[in-house]
């Protein structure tokens, strides 16, 4: 971790720590920083740093009380609660063990999605977000924790924005807020390869997680930000509406005969696990493929007989594995070697199965023939894709830039496909990668706008 002059200068060590997120105490004497899912404090400096605690997830936004007795911050948990943000508190001093580590806001929402919190330079309200708007919880010990307040105070509602917004920061003086205000909005784009061109998909719709039946002549996807999953055929025409919120379906895939698509659905509460379910493309309900079981279901693919389907439990868990189902008896067994795999994806000839590690670092590949797993690449990968004809699969690749790039199953080589360094994506998750029929990559360009604003807050 460094530290730079506001005003220019040359940027300066702040001891020997590794960290990815920091806050200085108010009176600037004391530096509190995470380090995925440890935080730790020491001086202002850097210097003399002590582990405070380790929780589940990685610790984002920390932020001290005013007298500096507290801490607060938020963690995102691994996929299977992915989108997930819990606010926690814990004393500046407390024990390695955490014993005074406590959940702010349990129960309020669910999902919980509270984040990015901030107190006020009184000390009165902690200001944060939630569900795209802007919220202030007063603190004990101010004038509002009296006779009205025998028990815990509420959360108040400080906005109602037709924008999504985020990042509030009080001002020193009390009288304003700062913060993000946004707008989600994609256009769906296909890469064409001999031009090196970008060109709306679909009339450009708004449109993540696109799938293509088996005859090329379907498309089904999600609409961005709703989340509603559609499908139609492949010109746009006979479009038909398929789920409906708050169901949020991710990463739909066309049964081989057409006749279902299943998707999965991150579940609507932080102890509750993803589920797979099946709809018929001519519309009806969704239907949860394995009600009964309580393991995270993510990621379902066919095999190309339609006779089985492939899943995962979650990223960043080695418990994780890779499960494949038999559909007609709706029983499921582990891949072999599949522990801590998780995002498999099923070969077009059936062949083989390709998985991330927990890490997300390596790309691996499971041949049926010899039953065991070899690497085919490493890195930062992500949104594995399989070509039409097997041969290779596309992941978008962070390793060095921004990049489609294609890996060679028979000898492992990597081929770039499109530079994206001048292609901002956006999605649910930040990005993604599918591929159209022709193994074009389609990807959802960013559309949406973001400002800075600064709001009037009187309060009490």
């Amino acid at each position: 971790m460094w530290t730079l002059p506001i005003l220019g200068g040359s940027p300066r060590r702040l001891g020997d720590i590794a960290g990815e997120t920091a806050a200085w105490s108010p009176d600037g004497k004391m530096l509190a920083y995470s380090n995925l899912s440890d935080l730790f404090v020491a001086k202002a400096d850097g210097t003399e740093a002590r582990k405070l605690l380790t929780v589940k997830g990685d610790i984002k936004n920390i932020a001290w009380s005013p007298d500096a007795s507290h801490l607060r911050f938020d963690t995102t948990e691994s996929a299977g609660t992915l989108g997930q943000q819990l606010a926690w508190e814990v004393s500046a001093s407390g024990s390695a063990a955490g014993t005074d580590l406590h959940r702010l806001l349990a129960g309020w929402h669910d999902p919980p999605d509270e984040c990015c919190g901030k107190w006020t330079a009184d000390g009165k309200y902690f200001v944060f977000q939630s569900k795209g708007q802007i919220w202030a919880l007063p603190q004990k010990g101010s004038f509002l924790r009296s006779e009205l307040f025998r028990s815990e105070p509420k959360p108040i509602a400080l906005t109602s924005s037709p924008l999504s917004l985020s990042s509030p920061l009080p001002s020193r003086d009390g009288k304003k807020l700062f913060l993000i205000g946004q707008t989600y909005r994609g256009e769906l784009m296909r890469y064409d390869s001999k031009s090196g061109q970008f060109s709306p998909f679909l009339g450009g719709v708004s449109a993540e997680y696109v799938a293509f039946s088996k005859d090329g002549q379907w498309v089904t996807y999600v609409s961005y930000r709703e989340g509603a999953l559609w499908r139609s055929k492949v010109d746009g025409s006979e479009r038909l509406q398929l789920t409906y919120p708050p169901m949020y379906p991710v990463l739909p895939r066309w049964s081989p005969d057409g006749k279902k698509i299943v998707f999965f659905e991150f579940a609507a509460g932080a102890d509750k696990p993803g589920k797979i379910y099946e709809v018929s493309p001519e519309g009806g309900s969704p239907r949860p493929l394995m009600p009964d079981d309580p393991r995270q279901q993510l990621d379902p693919n066919w095999s190309p007989d339609g006779s089985k389907m492939v899943f995962s439990n979650e990223s960043n868990d080695p418990s994780s594995a890779i499960h494949v189902l038999d559909v007609a008896s709706r029983k499921a067994s582990d891949l072999p070697g599949s522990q801590g795999l998780y995002s498999p994806r099923w070969s077009p000839d059936g062949r083989y199965i390709s998985a991330f590690s927990a890490d997300s670092m390596r790309l691996l590949l499971f041949d049926f023939q010899t039953q065991k797993w070899t690497e085919l690449a490493t890195g930062s990968l992500s949104w594995l894709n399989w070509s039409r004809d097997g041969q290779y699969v596309y992941v978008l690749d962070y390793r060095g830039k921004n990049a489609v790039v294609r890996i060679r199953i028979s000898d492992r080589k990597t081929e770039q496909v499109a530079d994206l360094k001048n292609f901002a994506t956006t999605g649910r998750y930040g990005g993604g990668l599918a591929l159209a029929p022709d193994d074009s990559p389609l990807l959802l360009r960013d559309t949406g706008t973001q400002d800075v604003y600064s709001v009037d807050w009187e309060t009490p």
